[in-house]
């Protein structure tokens, strides 16, 4: 991403093994388990404050997901996608936006498509050695363990749009 290019409207994620360590647990009784990191969360609450809307799209539909995003007042999340790309550019056309104002984190080969497309792409450390050599930046953090608030905290240094979070979060300087 360079100075010229447009700024990231639109910040989609993949959730196993990018928002969670990619673990699915299942108790006695069926119930879903997943762990989402704290800073993640914050991460994403940062993207309103630099206009950028946070979005999920996931290959598996998931009450725990559905839960986190709802606690991060996430409100597009379309799951149950076995084909990304369609979904991702139905989310772009319906916000008017170009690919280069569209940013895709994830880490398995299913998100390579929207990841190409993208204007800004980012992949956990764990994520598939084919998905990270696509990636336009590859976090030192693992999925599920803070990589998608390194990769917004990254992006938005990029954007000169990080003083803004910081002013809007109340602690600017």
């Amino acid at each position: 991403m360079n100075a010229q290019s447009p700024r990231i409207r639109l910040f989609v994620m993949d959730v196993d093994g990018t928002l969670t360590d990619g673990t699915i647990t299942y108790t006695a009784d069926g119930l879903e388990l997943k762990s989402f990191h704290a800073r993640d969360g914050a991460g994403i609450k940062f993207l309103p404050l630099a206009n950028i809307t946070p979005a999920i799209v996931s290959g598996r539909a998931s009450a725990a997901t559905q839960r986190r995003a709802a606690e991060l007042g996430i409100e597009t999340v379309v799951e149950g996608v076995a084909d990304k790309l369609p979904v991702v550019d139905r989310l772009r056309r319906e916000r008017n936006l170009t690919w280069e104002e569209v940013a895709f984190i994830g880490d398995d080969l299913t998100d390579i498509p929207p990841m190409r497309s993208a204007g800004f792409s980012a992949a956990p450390a764990d994520a598939a050695p084919e998905v990270r050599s696509i990636a336009t930046y590859v976090c030192s953090l693992g999925g599920g363990r803070g990589a998608v608030r390194e990769a917004i905290e990254n992006l938005l240094r990029a954007q000169g749009a990080w003083d803004q979070v910081l002013d809007g979060l109340g602690v600017g300087a």
